[in-house]
């Protein structure tokens, strides 16, 4: 079984920046495809960043050249670097693995974008 904790949320004005990061209790970890998701209060869930290996990553438009996906395969962590937040940024935000049909979560850190 794969625990993901997620921390490094909080409040944080228009403009500013954070990093998330997320723990993994996994074995193998380098095999898995990472990913952040978000889900804003009344809306879906939805990926923001993608990294399927060590080397390619996949934005949603919506963050495309403000936030930046990376992993530490030999520490088992994936980041979420976060700059230029906007308003609209605000939800909580899912750390995922996924290795073939298998996929974990993890509970989630709360990001709040507000001046």
């Amino acid at each position: 079984q794969v625990q993901l904790v997620e921390s490094g949320g909080g409040l944080v004005q228009p403009g500013g920046s954070l990093r998330l990061s997320c723990a993994a209790s996994a074995m193998y970890f380098d095999r898995y495809a990472a990913a952040w998701y978000r889900q804003a209060p009344g809306k879906e869930r939805e990926r923001v960043a993608y990294m399927p290996g060590q080397i390619n990553t996949f934005y949603a438009d919506s963050v495309k050249g403000r936030f930046t996906i990376s992993r530490d395969d030999a520490k088992n962590f994936v980041y979420l670097d976060m700059n230029s937040l906007k308003p609209e940024d605000t939800a909580v935000y899912y750390c995922n693995l996924r290795y073939g049909q298998d996929a974990y979560w993890g509970q989630g850190t709360q990001v709040t974008v507000s001046s």
